[in-house]
């Protein structure tokens, strides 16, 4: 939403991926009312920072950072720089390290991201092209490895295992629990792939109704 006199701005996506937040931005109307009422915190949390001109960061948690804080951190990024609010920054981590699942890459392939795969085989960088500016830097590293904001930071687990066994994360200025069922369950199953989709697309919606509530 816009105050009048405000001028914004906005990220100039590939035509897939437009289509794509375009086609969450319409799912949000059925996310339930008690799940809005929980994404509203982080709406209250994001709309304070942004009227005091601050800088925000917010690092997505979970066990492994392989699949769904991947998901959280790419899709808060990008529904930030479709609304124009580009003080705000994602992250990522885990409660330990490991890599960013290869089914987690397919999916964002699928979604309408370019990819580029380099560095270490057992830990790589993906590089997530999607239009302008530059691409998104992905890798597995716990939530406080030194890439990550150490203090002043929102901590948003996406995971129920990393929100029960990490009771307190160090630094963070705001925490909300908004976990998600882990699509690992249905690795190597024919179901595979679909439960990939079904997890980033609703990430996506979720994060962009977050960042549509916000007013410049």
């Amino acid at each position: 939403m816009l105050r009048a006199g405000v001028v914004v701005k906005l990220c100039k996506m590939n035509q897939k991926i437009s289509e794509y937040i375009n086609g969450c931005l319409k799912s949000g109307e059925h996310i339930s009312s008690e799940r809005k009422a929980l994404l509203n915190h982080l709406v209250h949390y994001l709309q304070n920072k942004h009227n005091r001109t601050q800088e925000t960061h917010l690092i997505y948690i979970c066990t492994h950072n392989s699949r769904r804080s991947h998901f959280g951190q790419v899709w808060a990024q990008l529904a930030a720089a479709h609304f124009g609010f580009h003080r705000v920054k994602t992250f990522s981590g885990g409660t330990e390290a490991t890599r960013v699942h290869a089914n987690t890459i397919a999916a964002f392939i699928r979604a309408g991201f370019e990819v580029k795969v380099s560095g270490h085989a057992e830990n790589p960088n993906v590089d997530l092209h999607y239009g302008e500016p530059k691409p998104m830097l992905c890798f597995s590293k716990s939530y406080d490895h030194t890439a990550n904001p150490q203090k002043d930071f929102a901590a948003i687990m996406t995971c129920s295992e990393a929100e029960e066994n990490c009771p307190f994360i160090p630094g963070a200025e705001f925490r909300l629990g908004t976990t998600y069922a882990d699509p690992k369950a249905f690795d190597g199953t024919t179901d595979q792939d679909k439960a990939y989709d079904e997890r980033c697309r609703q990430i996506a919606t979720e994060c962009l109704y977050v960042f549509s509530k916000l007013k410049h």
